[in-house]
């Protein structure tokens, strides 16, 4: 008997999946096969998800819309909606700009225009080598030392343009030691 046109269509897909594709979907159905069917819902599914992949990637999301047999765009819509949730891989290094008021008034927009130029993204984005991710935060509530940035977990107070510049030069030096010490 001959194959159905979409489940035809549906293995020519697969086909044509990179291998990251197959192993985030395999991953992905690693993670809602655990779930059962105990009347899970999307946006605590798609936190786990994220907690596992760091982010939530297209081909996770197309897994849970099928999981849920929802319709694709609603789960990108809750994605896209709420903050907490990452369309793009994580950087080795997050940084976050405060943009609270204390640091919007002692120059917050300033540090996060200085670290677009150096990192060439924008916040939400992370470098092409993912080295770097950048995004803005509401406060990080060390207000004195304004304006803040946080690189990892660590701090990064009075973060004007020229210190934007020693922080990655610290990183591009590290890199550089830990390249000569494995070759």
């Amino acid at each position: 008997m001959p194959e159905s046109t979409d489940n035809a269509l549906s293995k020519l897909k697969e086909a044509k999946m990179t291998e990251e594709e197959a192993e985030v979907k395999e991953k992905t159905r690693r993670i809602l096969g655990g779930l059962g069917n105990k009347g899970v819902s999307l946006i605590p599914i798609l936190q786990e998800i994220q907690a596992a992949l760091g982010y939530l990637p297209q081909q996770a999301m197309l897994e849970v819309a099928h999981f849920l047999y929802i319709p694709e765009i609603d789960v990108y819509s809750v994605a896209t909606f709420y903050n907490q949730f990452r369309l793009t891989p994580p950087g080795k290094h997050s940084i976050r700009v405060c943009m609270g008021t204390a640091c919007h008034v002692k120059g917050g927009h300033i540090t996060l225009a200085a670290w677009q130029r150096r990192l060439k993204i924008t916040p939400g984005e992370t470098t092409s080598d993912r080295e770097f991710d950048l995004d803005t935060v509401v406060c990080v509530g060390c207000c004195v030392m304004a304006p803040v940035t946080v690189v990892d977990k660590k701090v990064e107070g009075k973060a004007d343009p020229t210190k934007v510049d020693g922080i990655l030069l610290s990183y591009q030096l590290q890199k550089e030691k830990e390249g000569k010490e494995n070759p």
